[in-house]
């Protein structure tokens, strides 16, 4: 070796050894290699499920069932966020990655959460509306020097991991249309994977794989047909069609978006996609002849080179619950009728728990894992749900199990090798289904084609009466949340804890933990095996995303993002009855002393009475424009869960301007859209509904 040479691998020997000593962080180095490996790399987070697989198991057990209640703070950040946090951290080379809301992204130092860079997405806050469930965003992706993000107004964003500076971007939807990104990418083989959401508004859902080094797409999977006049992309489409009647590609598109979960198996080269509800919601505006409306709320296992399907698996058949099958699937090889299946697994939103072969689509078991009512089962043969007579709701109002915030939603289940089991943020949930009468689609806004404001109770959507119901499975209300280990051998639960709150993604690790946060604020840590809970921690804020896990310099560290917002924090209230309380990344260690300073909200402006004079009709009219096309925001019945105003509470002022907010668009920067297809008396209705509400609120009434 020359003396220059010495010289020159000195001083990166002595660079190394400086930045490792000074804790510096460096910028993430993740290749194929380091991504196909990483369930067996258990210092790093490096790929939103932990691995490819997406098991969010981790190998570590510094953090074990003995010592987990010695964890406290070992550092927070605030990431400047009033609305929803979805995301679960990366971590590669000692840096952590994470999102907030409006697809904004930032880099800390890992050991101390120091900040590092902050990336301002600088999204579209107009379109801001078409975002279903909030502006939220659930990740990053790593690979070679770059962070991949999707941003809610369609764009997909490659960042220098060293510096946050924008490498290139690439707008991966007609920018004309109501398409939104939420979910996290993946990279694959050099393939940035993005989907895309929007089915409620109408669009057609597809997948695109870009080019991870120069952005350039190299395929597009579309989920459901295209107009047939035009051609079809391939065969997968025209056998698609087959299975859908009438002009649905002029009503709404279709749907079927793929808005968040991804799956892939490196050996067999297939990318596992879950999709999502038909547009509209009732088949019969979409599909009129009926049909099964492939490849909606569907496992679709495509060939990664081409985009091509290899198998895929309809989990709700004609859908028109908003049963989507885009939640987490996650790959493991289990023991099952005395030999070992390579599987993918999924708990959708309909209420059964799938186990397929994963290289041939074929059904192992499906059983439910919540109380179910529009479906008495799944035939193993056929692969097909066995509905109940009053699963397809008419004119006629019908409640059903689960609703369509189904049994499990996004929040990401985890699974645990060791225990063999899966942990599932489980719902048991019942709503009201009935087709809109006089519907009319409204391009860019919502267009679902059921009535958010039926109750059954009224002359205009009288009940089904429970004589029409399949014994066993009337009508029932209400809502619980529980923490389940879902056996997929057996087919069963093995435990189940019951939450007065809603449940937030897991994580679980070879400690023999499972960690949870919920909607209440705590923080909790459970053993794997039998669930029992061995440590919590007050946050302050509801918690709805997945903890992710890392190892540093000898220690174990657990991150979360605490911020409540997504659909339970525009529909529901928020339990910790705090309003518009601000996000925080809460990291913990064994022994760790930083203190914990409590999470403050925004005090809600006081009430004071506002007179009106309107008529019961009026108001009721109100009722039913505010069901249909501000309820998904500002919440059901007028309750808004925290992410955005509660009407109720508005200052007279806004009152005043209400028409101009309403019809013409005075606060669309801030996500509010301009409705100006309603007439001034409809607004003036809503205005007398909101009024009305909020005297019986002020009245002592919810």
């Amino acid at each position: 070796m020359t003396r220059k040479a010495l010289t020159a691998t000195t001083i990166l020997i002595i660079g190394l050894a400086a930045s490792i000593c000074s804790g510096e962080a460096k910028p993430a180095q993740v290749d194929d290699a380091a991504l196909r490996n990483a369930a067996s790399a258990p210092d790093e987070w490096i790929t939103i499920g932990r691995d490819y697989a997406e098991t969010r198991f981790s190998p570590l057990r510094q953090i074990n069932s003995s010592n987990v209640a010695r964890l406290g703070l070992a550092w927070s950040y605030d990431p400047g966020s009033l609305r929803g946090l979805e995301a679960t951290p990366l971590v590669a080379n000692g840096v952590l990655y994470a999102t907030s809301d409006w697809s904004n992204v930032f880099a800390l130092d890992a050991r101390t959460g120091r900040e590092l860079w902050r990336w301002d997405a600088k999204a579209d806050r107009i379109r801001g509306y078409r975002a279903c469930c909030d502006v939220v965003n659930r990740g990053v992706a790593l690979y070679k020097g770059k962070v991949y993000v999707g941003v809610i107004d369609g764009r997909l964003a490659a960042l220098d991991a060293a510096t946050g500076t924008l490498r290139w971007e690439v707008q991966t939807t007609p920018v004309d249309e109501p398409y939104t990104i939420t979910g996290a990418p993946r990279v694959v083989d050099g393939k940035v994977i993005i989907g895309n959401g929007g089915s409620e508004l109408g669009v057609r859902g597809f997948v695109s794989a870009y080019d991870a080094e120069t952005g350039k797409l190299i395929w597009r999977f579309y989920t459901v047909p295209g107009d047939p006049a035009k051609g079809f992309e391939n065969e997968d489409m025209r056998k698609a069609a087959e299975t859908w009647t009438g002009e649905w590609w002029k009503n709404g598109g279709g749907g079927g978006t793929a808005w968040d979960s991804f799956a892939y198996d490196p050996d067999a080269k297939l990318l596992y996609v879950g999709t999502g509800n038909g547009s509209a919601w009732d088949r019969s505006l979409r599909s009129p002849g009926g049909g099964d409306n492939l490849y909606l709320s569907s496992i679709v296992a495509l060939h990664v080179e081409t985009g091509r399907v290899a198998w895929y698996y309809q989990t709700t058949p004609g859908d028109q619950w908003d049963y989507t099958a885009v939640q987490q699937m996650t790959l493991a090889d289990l023991q099952i009728g005395g030999r070992t299946r390579k599987v993918i697994m999924q708990a959708p939103k309909n209420g059964f728990f799938y186990v397929l072969d994963r290289l041939t689509g074929e059904l192992l078991s499906a059983e439910p894992y919540a109380k179910v009512t529009w479906a008495k089962g799944v035939d193993l043969k056929t692969g097909r749900p066995i509905e109940t007579r009053q699963a397809r709701y008419g004119d006629k109002a019908v409640m059903l199990s689960p609703g369509p915030g189904g049994a499990h939603n996004w929040h990401p289940m985890s699974f645990n090798p060791n225990t063999g089991l899966v942990y599932i943020p489980a719902i048991e949930s019942s709503f009201t289904y009935v087709r809109e009468r006089d519907f009319r689609r409204v391009p860019g806004f919502w267009n679902m084609g059921i009535d958010l404001a039926a109750r059954g109770n009224s002359a205009q959507y009288p009940a089904l009466p429970e004589s029409e119901y399949e014994p066993g499975t009337g009508p029932e209300v209400g809502a619980a949340s529980s923490l389940l280990a879902w056996d997929p051998v057996a087919a069963k639960p093995r435990w189940r804890i019951k939450h007065e709150a809603t449940g937030g993604g897991t994580l679980t690790t070879a400690g023999n933990l499972v960690f949870q946060g919920l909607s209440d604020g705590r923080f909790v840590a459970y053993t794997a095996d039998t669930g029992a809970k061995l440590w919590e921690v007050q946050l302050g804020n509801g918690i709805m995303a997945a903890p992710g896990t890392y190892f540093l310099d000898g220690k174990q560290y657990v991150s979360v993002l605490v911020g409540w917002g997504g659909a339970s924090g525009l529909y529901a209230p928020n339990p910790t009855q705090q309003y518009k309380a601000p996000g925080r990344l809460f990291t913990f260690v064994l022994d760790g002393e930083a203190k914990l300073e409590p999470v403050r909200g925004i005090e809600r402006p006081p009430l004071t009475p506002i007179e009106y004079n309107s008529t019961p009709a009026e108001v009721e009219r109100g009722a039913t424009i505010f069901g249909r096309r501000c309820s998904m925001c500002h919440g059901i019945a007028a309750v808004s869960g925290g992410a955005i105003a509660d009407l109720r509470y508005a200052l007279p002022a806004t009152y005043d301007s209400f028409d101009q907010i309403v019809r013409q668009g005075a606060y669309q920067a801030l996500g509010m859209p301009k409705f100006d297809f309603l007439s001034e008396a409809d607004v003036a209705a809503v205005k007398s509904y909101l009024l009305f509400r909020r005297k019986e609120l002020m009245d002592g009434a919810r």
